[in-house]
């Protein structure tokens, strides 16, 4: 199952090398054309989770750089399929951008029947930010710590329902890849976006998920949301008084998020340079870094080519966890 979607991220790598090699050759001309009317962001996701946040903060840096409103379009559905086969089919002029996050990777090893090919239909142009996780309970919740929650899954496997922001969503496979760590079998509440799911954890309609900082930080508090554990390296500078995972009797465990831009495949070599290079411009500067920081989150700016490298590595690292808890969809 794995090896055609292996070369399927190969064949990702090679393209975004070509294209990273074409930016340079670029004429200036074009690049001056290019926006002359407003730029479509389409975030995957319902509104208020951490790709909207991200897709919307760097859209008003955007805007302001480009001269041209650039209008977010949530298109939720599919753990984030429909909105990027939404780009995928878009016109390739670059006004049709997709903001994504990691399910852009773990997709095509969960759904048999993908509406798009990644490799072919998208190309990156960068990854925008990236940060750790939030292990999360209800506020009021018995379990107070990760061993609490291991547990109790143990005592009673598959009674612990965890929710995410769809099937093959980077929130979905964070709670799997806990799981798949932890030994533990949880069951999957899918929902349209993080912050619907969000809503349901904080009402205990279920009892816990693994979500983006971004979004998740801003809820931890008395009468909503509390955090077991950050899935990071290293503590958090935002949470410093809470553990990791690792820490957590979990050593070596690992989960960070990320949140890139795409673009229809054949969009001008030139645009696409434009986009990339203005958007790693507006993560350099000093108000955009301290909002990211804020939400946990680290920017990023990166070339095509690393970003797709990134990618493809991930890719077979979710292969093998997509295997070993047997997830499908369709």
């Amino acid at each position: 199952m794995t090896t055609p979607r292996r070369s399927a991220f190969g064949g990702l790598v090679a393209a975004a090398i070509v294209t990273l090699a074409c930016f340079s050759a670029a004429p200036a001309t074009a690049q001056e054309r290019w926006p002359t009317k407003p730029v479509r962001f389409v975030v995957p996701f319902a509104p208020g989770g951490s790709t909207d946040v991200i897709a919307r903060m760097i859209g008003q840096k955007l805007s302001m750089r480009w001269g041209q409103p650039v209008v977010v379009e949530n298109r939720a559905g599919a753990g984030g399929n429909l909105g990027a086969d939404v780009v995928a089919k878009a016109a390739p002029d670059g006004y049709t951008l997709l903001m994504a996050s990691g399910s852009i990777t773990i997709n095509p090893h969960i759904y048999k029947r993908m509406p798009f090919d990644t490799a072919t239909d998208l190309v990156p142009i960068t990854n925008v930010a990236s940060g750790p996780m939030l292990v999360l309970v209800p506020d009021g919740s018995p379990i107070k710590s990760v061993q609490d929650l291991i547990a109790k899954a143990k005592a009673a496997p598959g009674s612990i329902n965890f929710g995410s922001a769809g099937v093959g969503s980077q929130v979905h496979l964070a709670a799997e890849n806990f799981a798949h760590a932890a030994g533990i079998e949880i069951t999957h509440v899918p929902y349209k976006g993080e912050a619907v799911a969000y809503n349901d954890l904080i009402a205990k309609q279920i009892q816990m998920m693994v979500g983006n900082f971004a979004a998740a930080s801003a809820l931890v508090g008395p009468g909503r949301l509390r955090a077991l554990a950050v899935t990071g390296k290293t503590r958090s500078p935002q949470m410093p008084d809470l553990p990791t995972v690792a820490e957590s009797g979990l050593p070596g465990f690992e989960n960070t998020g990320w949140f890139g831009l795409f673009a229809p495949a054949g969009t001008p070599k030139d645009v696409l340079a434009k986009v990339q290079r203005d958007t790693a411009e507006v993560l350099a500067e000093t108000d955009t870094k301290a909002r990211l920081y804020v939400q946990g989150m680290t920017p990023v700016g990166n070339s095509a080519a690393e970003f797709a490298e990134t990618m493809q590595a991930e890719s077979k690292h979710w292969a093998a966890v997509v295997k070993d808890r047997k997830l499908s969809a369709n």
